[in-house]
């Protein structure tokens, strides 16, 4: 997933596949919240939140830094 323009477009079935993709699947996701584990004890957890059709902006964000970490830790990014 390339950074979008603008967070606040991005359908959440498009970040649901992202998340599955980079964290595998969601520990919880029967409810409008979707939880993916990370490899983290300080900061455990990535959650995903429906809205409209539309993920949250700030969610989008805390998804494209948890990526860009998990990058550089895997040495696939500096």
């Amino acid at each position: 997933m390339t950074k979008p323009n603008n967070p606040k477009d991005v359908k959440f079935s498009e970040l649901c596949k992202v998340c599955d993709f980079c964290f595998g699947d969601a520990r919880q996701s029967g409810s409008s919240h979707r939880v993916y584990k990370t490899p983290w004890t300080e900061d455990p957890r990535v959650n995903i939140q429906n809205s409209k059709g539309k993920a949250k902006a700030y969610q989008v964000k805390q998804v494209l830094k948890t990526i860009e970490r998990l990058e550089v830790e895997r040495g696939n990014k500096k």
